[in-house]
C-alpha cells in the first residue's frame, strides 16, 4: 500500500500543501497518521478523490472520441509564417502543441485564454517514477 504525505500529495495534484490540509480537516480526502505522526494519505483513496474532483470540461464544442481533456491557460504563443507553438499550463502540467498559424488565429488563442487540450494518439509511453513516496521524506505535514 502507499501513502503520501501531505506535501506529496500536493505536489502530485498540483495544488499547496494548506488545501490538502484543508481537504482532510473538511474529511473530503481522508487521512491517518503513520508511525511518526505526520498525516498520510492511502494512495488508493487519492486516487478515488482525484477521480471524483475530475469532471468532463463544460464547454466540449462538439461529440468526439478523444476521452483525454485538460483545461488550462495558454501561457506562450509563438508563430511564423505557416506553423505555431501553443503553450498550455493546466494544473501542474505544461502542454505544447504545434499547429497551424491558421488554426492558432481562428480558434483566437493567445496568452491568457482559456483552451482545452484534447489528447489522442494511438501510443502513449506511462513510466513509473523511481522515487517512491517513502524515500522522498523532503515533504512533511
Amino acid at each position: 500500500m502507499t501513502m503520501f504525505r501531505i506535501g506529496e500529495a500536493g505536489e502530485l495534484l498540483g495544488v499547496s500543501v494548506d488545501t490538502v490540509r484543508r481537504w482532510v480537516d473538511a474529511g473530503r480526502l481522508p487521512a491517518g497518521r503513520d508511525e511518526h505522526g505526520h498525516r498520510v494519505i492511502d494512495g488508493v483513496d487519492l486516487a478515488a478523490f482525484v477521480q471524483a474532483q475530475a469532471g468532463e470540461p463544460e464547454d466540449r464544442a462538439e461529440e468526439s472520441s478523444a476521452r483525454n481533456r485538460l483545461r488550462g491557460i495558454v501561457t506562450a504563443v509563438v508563430k511564423d509564417t505557416v506553423m505555431a507553438q501553443v503553450d498550455i499550463q493546466a494544473g501542474p502540467f505544461r502542454l505544447v502543441s504545434l499547429m497551424s498559424r491558421e488554426a492558432v488565429d481562428e480558434l483566437g488563442l493567445e496568452v491568457g485564454s482559456v483552451a482545452v487540450a484534447v489528447i489522442k494518439s494511438t501510443n502513449v509511453m506511462v513510466e513509473k517514477s523511481t522515487v517512491t513516496a517513502a524515500s522522498r521524506g523532503r515533504n512533511s505535514s
